[in-house]
């Protein structure tokens, strides 16, 4: 549905827009110290040009003049002039009377600067007034103004100039931050008020900016000012009181996007293969181990043109320590071994300009601040959000992204096997949930829609996507050891030997404490000697191979697939394989004439794709549909029996087009309200995951905790069965409770939400924290995701919802409050 707030109104006369990005809203041309009658600033023009003396005297003063005309002294000049000095000036209008006519008395209007009769504080009531004829006024004569006139003046938004913002910024947090975090939030339990100068007063007049909200908003529009170099800047109020909703979108599309942004080049391959997880280690000459920050990048064994192009670099800074490497043809569990000491950054896709010569890096986004590296699933969900806002002409730059993510991915299908958990070496034995297919589709028809003139590359881009996706199927997901063959149905199974070596060195603590007592060695040494295989423990093998396969699920961690990981066929895996199935098949019977060349003598048809997704669409209702239980439900291969684990993945298939009508029918009646809660939906129920206490601690992907990808897929999958009404719901509540973290606490957008009610949602109690809190002023980049997850919420809103949302209504009083035909909009 159609956005209200996908553009903002200028609500002045002048030429600047009050929602700029930030280049331009910050830069030089907006600098009061560097204003001059060229610049953007110094031809501001608004309505509350004037500052306005008290009434009374105004008044007083207007009755004493002269009937000639009146005219404005130079020293009334516009914003930007004014605001050349840092040292707060009231602006002094003065008037001259000449006589044009007799008997005529001429008010001129001169562009959008009018004369507004108002009280700095106080405010006119609507029926006084003052009358200007065309005789001369004589002793107790009114002057008439046009009411409009008035209401237009207090409506119009000011302009505050800050001529310190560093001495602002300190007075804002001293006054503001009383938990001292850099941030003003509800929690914070300052006056909550401050007073600011207005631009055209020279900072002389002032006006308070007052609550939580529009503070925060000050506190994060002086840091941006302050990044850009700023010492002095004019602010918009508009910034400050912007509805939260086109706020938060506004964020997301010009500023968390571009922080999220990264592209591998030669020039910055050092500082992006720098590792914050591991260290190089080697034996100095004296047999001692040592430990060096990593620096290194891999190449694949056939790529000579990456390995000189990266190479080139340590050639020109021969003082730098980066290590270019190959890799070898084959890579294996014991490959990926040898080098957890040597870890390193994995290229991803370049290819070379044919008219300049020149190397394309592929960009991408990452999930959050911290990373330089491109994952998964994550870039799938990116996509989504990237695209929402893509036109003709307009985010293009959204657009290269998206593909550039899905050239990355064909990039490490072809030279790694498969699409990486992310592009590091210790990632190279594991995937994570394939979404390629659509992914490819999307890319291709929002680039069919802006460039319909550049058809034959589109095309050639999803035919490459295709044989990549089709080589994916069959190597990883559709052959052992991922594919149990009694079932027909595929597993998280990836390749691993001993302890996956990311993780932090207290991570697995506890699991390798009885291992410790009972060789009587230290920690350090023991997981040396298990990773060489000296040390032989089966039971350690099993649960390890567990752990790498809840990470290659993605969903790590959840008591759901703890322990038992490598052994569940899962709805979530199957369902997105069935979605390959019938993407294939439809790609090659649209665009290929159900006949596509993959190698020299290897031909793929529309009918055997068809056919696959037949068999696999039958076994997923024998092993993992239970009709009693309305639920889809993970099966155990080594069981042989459902693991009745109630989560939201059970809405995967609706996704993919999996279920039937029926099914979906009974999921929405008897499913969907044990994991509908007050922001949406919940990773899993809390009777599943059972009870919490220090021996089980809470696991991020279980309750009470929400994530964007089920959100998101949720919504996409209730839709396809005419369930719009529901999605509507979710994504309501979803969007209310991202709105009200914003809001309340200083723009904060995280990684995963509590979403049950009464909690503080972005609070969470449970492993690796949540990124996305770490920041000290402003939030510069959300999360990739759950950025997505808004974009694509929005736009299943209607102009009531989005009215609701921007005053923070939440969802039960919304819904309750709602006509009945509005209701069942959301039903």
């Amino acid at each position: 549905m159609n956005n209200p707030f996908r553009r903002h109104r200028k609500s002045s006369a002048s030429d600047n827009d009050p929602f700029d990005i930030p280049e331009n809203y910050y830069g030089e041309l907006t600098d009061p110290a560097k204003a001059d009658k060229n610049s953007r600033l110094g031809r501001v023009r608004t309505f509350s040009v004037f500052e306005f003396k008290p009434r009374n005297n105004f008044l007083d003063e207007l009755a004493s003049f002269h009937p000639e005309t009146i005219k404005e002294s130079p020293s009334g000049s516009s914003s930007g002039e004014q605001s050349q000095s840092p040292t707060p000036v009231p602006m002094q209008v003065s008037w001259s009377i000449t006589n044009q006519e007799e008997g005529n008395t001429v008010l001129p209007r001169r562009q959008s600067i009018v004369p507004l009769y108002a009280a700095s504080d106080s405010q006119i009531g609507s029926e006084e007034s003052i009358s200007l004829s065309n005789s001369k006024p004589s002793a107790g004569h009114k002057f008439h103004y046009r009411r409009a006139s008035v209401d237009d003046s207090f409506s119009r938004p000011k302009k505050f100039y800050i001529p310190d913002i560093k001495q602002t910024l300190k007075e804002l947090l001293d006054n503001e931050d009383t938990d001292h975090n850099c941030q003003i939030t509800i929690e914070d339990t300052g006056p909550k008020v401050l007073r600011l100068g207005t631009a055209n007063s020279g900072g002389f007049n002032q006006a308070a900016i007052r609550g939580t909200y529009m503070l925060s908003n000050l506190l994060q529009e002086l840091t941006i000012a302050q990044s850009f170099g700023r010492d002095q800047m004019i602010l918009d109020e508009e910034r400050l009181n912007e509805n939260p909703v086109a706020r938060m979108k506004r964020l997301i599309s010009t500023q968390f996007w571009k922080s999220l942004t990264r592209c591998l080049t030669k020039d910055n391959a050092y500082e992006m293969s720098k590792d914050t997880k591991m260290r190089d280690e080697f034996i100095d000459e004296h047999g001692e181990i040592q430990s060096v920050e990593s620096h290194r990048i891999y190449i694949p064994y056939n790529r000579a043109d990456q390995f000189e192009y990266y190479s080139s670099f340590k050639k020109e800074n021969p003082t730098i320590n980066l290590d270019v490497a190959y890799l070898p043809k084959k890579i294996d569990a014991e490959f990926i071994k040898s080098i957890n000491k040597k870890p390193g950054l994995l290229a991803l896709a370049t290819s070379t300009d044919p008219i300049t010569g020149e190397v394309i890096n592929q960009p991408y986004i990452v999930p959050g601040g911290r990373f330089n590296e491109l994952y998964g699933w994550d870039s799938y969900m990116e996509t989504i959000g990237l695209l929402t806002d893509v036109e003709p002409g307009k985010n293009l730059n959204h657009l290269a992204l998206a593909r550039g993510m899905t050239e990355n991915f064909i990039y490490e299908i072809y030279h790694y096997g498969k699409i990486l958990n992310a592009n590091r070496s210790y990632y190279l034995g594991r995937s994570q949930p394939p979404f390629l297919t659509d992914m490819a589709l999307r890319v291709f028809n929002k680039t069919n829609e802006v460039f319909p003139d550049k058809y034959d590359d589109t095309l050639d881009f999803l035919k490459r996507a295709t044989i990549a996706a089709i080589k994916e199927y069959k190597t990883v997901w559709c052959c052992e050891p991922r594919l149990d063959p009694e079932t027909g149905l595929s597993c998280y199974h990836p390749d691993g030997i001993g302890i996956p070596p990311e993780t932090e060195p207290s991570h697995f603590n506890s699991v390798l404490k009885p291992y410790v007592e009972k060789y009587g060695l230290p920690q350090d040494e023991f997981i040396e000697l298990y990773n060489s295989g000296e040390i032989k423990e089966p039971d350690l093998d099993e649960y390890f191979l567990h752990d790498r396969a809840v990470r290659e699920s993605g969903h790590d961690t959840s008591y759901r697939l703890e322990g038992k990981c490598a052994h569940l066929a899962t709805v979530d895996l199957n369902s997105l394989l069935y979605k390959y199935e019938n993407d294939i098949a439809f790609i090659l019977a649209t665009f290929f004439s159900n006949k596509l060349q993959i190698d020299e003598d290897d031909f793929e048809v529309s009918q055997n794709w068809l056919e696959k997704a037949t068999i696999r669409r039958l076994n997923v209702d024998k092993y993992l549909w239970n009709g009693d239980d309305s639920m889809y439900y993970d099966y155990n291969v080594k069981t042989k029996q459902q693991s009745k684990y109630e989560s939201a993945t059970t809405f995967w298939p609706l996704w993919s087009k999996l279920s039937t009508q029926q099914q979906a029918d009974k999921m929405v009646q008897n499913t969907l309200p044990k994991l509908e809660e007050f922001g949406g939906l919940a990773a899993g129920t809390e009777s599943s995951r059972g009870e919490i206490n220090l021996n089980r601690p809470s696991r991020q992907w279980d309750y009470p905790y929400g994530w964007a990808p089920q959100q998101i897929l949720a919504w996409i999958g209730l839709t396809n069965y005419d369930y719009h009404g529901i999605a509507r719901r979710l994504a309501y509540r979803w969007l209310y409770m991202m709105t009200r973290a914003f809001v309340d606490y200083n723009g904060v957008v995280v990684e995963k939400y509590n979403v049950t009610k009464g909690a503080v949602a972005h609070r969470v109690d449970a492993e690796y924290g949540n990124q996305g809190l770490d920041f000290k002023g402003v939030a510069t980049e959300g999360f990739g995701w759950v950025n997505s997850s808004y974009l694509l919420g929005l736009t299943y809103m209607n102009l009531q919802s989005i009215r609701a949302l921007g005053t923070l209504t939440p969802p039960d009083v919304f819904l309750r409050n709602t006509n009945p035909v509005q209701r069942a909009q959301f039903e």
